[in-house]
C-alpha cells in the first residue's frame, strides 16, 4: 500500500504558520480527488485546501485549532484504493513539529485518541459505485454536506436545507448554482430566516398548560468552547493592540441635521440609478480631506523599529461584522473616489467579508480605520485601534435631541463621534483638532465638495 503526505501549503507573503480551523474528513473515511480536507487560515483569511489524490485517509496531522507550520505533515492518504483494515493513528512527528498556540490562546491541548482500525463492514461500504446526492464517496450518509461558508449562508439565507441539495461539484460539493437551482425547484420547502414565515408561528392547537412558563433550574453544566480559528485571531489582534498601544480617547458631538437633510435629497435624486448612500461614504470624505491637513494620523507605527511610517494614499478600514466575528475589508484610495463609488465599494467589501469571500488583500494594509455599529452605536465608545495603525474613528447612533439654536430650543440630529488615538505619536490637541475638521465639514456638507 503506497502513502501520499499533504503537506501544509506555501500560501505565500511570506507566512510561516498556519492555523488549522476544522478538518473535513476523518481518518478511514474514502475521499475523492480535489476533495476539500480542512480548512486553515492566514491572518483573517480562511484557506480551503483540497487533497491532490483519491484514496483512505490514514491519520491526521493535528487537531482542530493547532497552529502548524508550512511545510509540516498535514494528512496521510492511502492512494492505491486497498481497502485493508489498517489502524489509523494521529502522527506523534507532526505534533511535535506543530508549534503550541500563543499564550494568549492558552496551552496547548492533549493529543487526541487514535481513531478505531476501519471494520470490514467500513470497507465494503466503501466500494458501492455510485455516489448519491447526501453522501460521502464512501457511500456512508454525510453527516455535514459539502459545501463552502458562503455556499452555506446563502442556504441558509434562502431556508435551503443544504442535506436535501443535489450536488454538481467536485467530490459531492454543492455549490451556489446548486442551491439556486433547489430553492426555484422546491419553493414550498423553504423557510427562509427573516424573522417570520413558519419558524415564527406559534403553536396555536397546543394547550394553554403546555404553552404556560415554567421556571425550572438550568442545572450546574459548563460548556468548554475552545477559541479558534477568525475568534482567536481577533483575540490576539485585540490583545495586542491594547498591549503595545497607550490608546487616549476623544469624543465630539455632531450635528448631522444637514447632512441628512443633503442625504436624503442626493438618494431621491440619484437613489434609483447610482445606489443608495448611507452615512459612511459621507464621513470617509470628510476624514479623506481631514487628512491632508493631519498626515500623522493617516500612518502605521513600527515600533520595534522606531518608525513612524506616513502614507499619502488613504485606505481606509471599515470594520464589518460578520457571523464569523469582527472583520476590516480595506476601501484602498478612498481619496480616488465619489461618494457613489465609495458607498458600492464599502457595500461590496462588507458582503464579501460576511460571506467569507474576502482575500487577505482586502483585508489588510488599512491605514485608519472607522468603527460603526449604526443604529446600536450607543451614545458613547472607546474603540480599540487596528494595529499598527494610530487612530480609529468611531461613529455612535443618530438621535435627535432640543438644542439651543438663535435662542430657541429646536430639533436636531446629533451624532457623536468616538475615535481612539496612539499617545505615543499623536499629541492630543493634534487629535482634537482632526476630529473639530471633521465635525466643521459634516455640520456643512457643502465644504466636502470645494476644493
Amino acid at each position: 500500500m503506497s502513502e501520499h503526505v499533504i503537506k501544509m501549503p506555501d500560501i505565500g507573503e511570506g507566512i510561516v504558520e498556519v492555523e488549522l480551523v476544522a478538518w473535513r474528513v476523518q481518518a478511514g473515511e474514502q475521499i475523492a480527488e480535489d476533495q476539500i480536507v480542512a480548512d486553515v487560515m492566514t491572518d483573517k483569511a480562511t484557506v480551503e485546501i483540497p487533497s491532490p489524490v483519491k484514496g483512505r485517509v490514514l491519520a491526521l496531522g493535528a487537531e482542530a485549532g493547532t497552529v502548524m507550520r508550512v511545510g509540516s505533515e498535514l494528512i496521510r492518504i492511502a492512494v492505491d484504493g486497498e481497502m485493508a483494515a489498517v489502524k489509523p493513528a494521529v502522527m506523534p512527528a507532526v505534533m511535535a513539529e506543530a508549534p503550541a498556540p500563543s499564550a494568549s490562546a492558552g496551552a496547548s491541548s492533549p493529543r487526541p485518541p487514535a481513531p478505531p482500525a476501519m471494520t470490514q463492514s467500513t470497507a465494503a461500504s466503501a466500494s458501492q459505485p455510485a455516489q448519491r446526492p447526501n453522501e460521502t464517496p464512501a457511500g456512508r450518509p454525510s453527516d455535514r454536506p459539502i459545501a463552502s461558508p458562503s455556499v452555506r449562508r446563502q442556504a441558509w439565507e434562502l431556508g435551503v436545507d443544504l442535506a436535501q441539495v443535489p450536488a454538481s461539484g467536485p467530490a459531492g460539493r454543492i455549490m451556489h448554482a446548486d442551491v439556486e437551482a433547489y430553492a426555484a425547484a422546491h419553493p414550498a420547502s423553504l423557510t427562509p430566516q427573516s424573522g417570520g414565515g413558519a419558524l415564527a408561528q406559534p403553536a396555536a392547537a397546543a394547550p394553554a398548560a403546555a404553552r404556560r412558563p415554567t421556571r425550572q433550574s438550568r442545572g450546574d453544566g459548563v460548556e468548554a468552547i475552545r477559541i479558534v480559528g477568525l475568534r482567536r485571531k481577533i483575540a490576539q489582534k485585540m490583545q495586542e493592540a491594547k498591549r503595545r498601544i497607550p490608546h487616549f480617547s476623544y469624543v465630539e458631538e455632531v450635528d448631522v441635521t444637514e447632512l441628512e437633510a443633503l442625504r436624503q435629497q442626493l438618494n431621491q435624486q440619484h437613489g434609483a440609478s447610482r445606489g443608495k448612500l448611507t452615512i459612511l461614504p459621507l464621513l470617509a470624505r470628510a476624514i479623506v480631506r481631514a487628512l491632508a491637513d493631519f498626515p500623522q494620523l493617516n500612518a502605521r507605527l513600527d515600533d520595534e523599529a522606531g518608525v513612524l511610517n506616513r502614507f499619502d494614499a488613504v485606505h481606509l478600514g471599515v470594520a464589518a461584522q460578520t457571523p464569523a466575528g469582527l472583520m476590516v475589508p480595506v476601501l484602498r484610495h478612498a481619496e480616488a473616489h465619489d461618494l457613489w463609488s465609495c458607498a458600492a465599494e464599502i457595500r461590496r467589501l462588507a458582503e464579501a467579508a460576511r460571506s467569507g469571500r474576502a482575500t487577505r488583500d482586502e483585508l489588510s494594509g488599512s491605514t485608519i480605520t472607522i468603527s460603526s455599529l449604526g443604529a446600536l452605536g450607543g451614545i458613547v465608545s472607546t474603540p480599540v485601534i487596528n494595529h499598527p495603525e494610530v487612530a480609529i474613528v468611531g461613529v455612535n447612533r443618530i438621535v435627535e435631541r432640543p438644542m439651543m439654536r438663535g435662542g430657541q430650543v429646536v430639533g436636531r440630529l446629533m451624532m457623536n463621534l468616538s475615535s481612539s488615538f496612539d499617545h505615543r505619536v499623536v499629541d492630543g490637541q493634534d487629535a482634537a483638532e482632526f476630529i473639530q475638521a471633521v465635525r466643521a465639514m459634516l455640520e456643512c456638507p457643502a465644504t466636502l465638495f470645494i476644493d
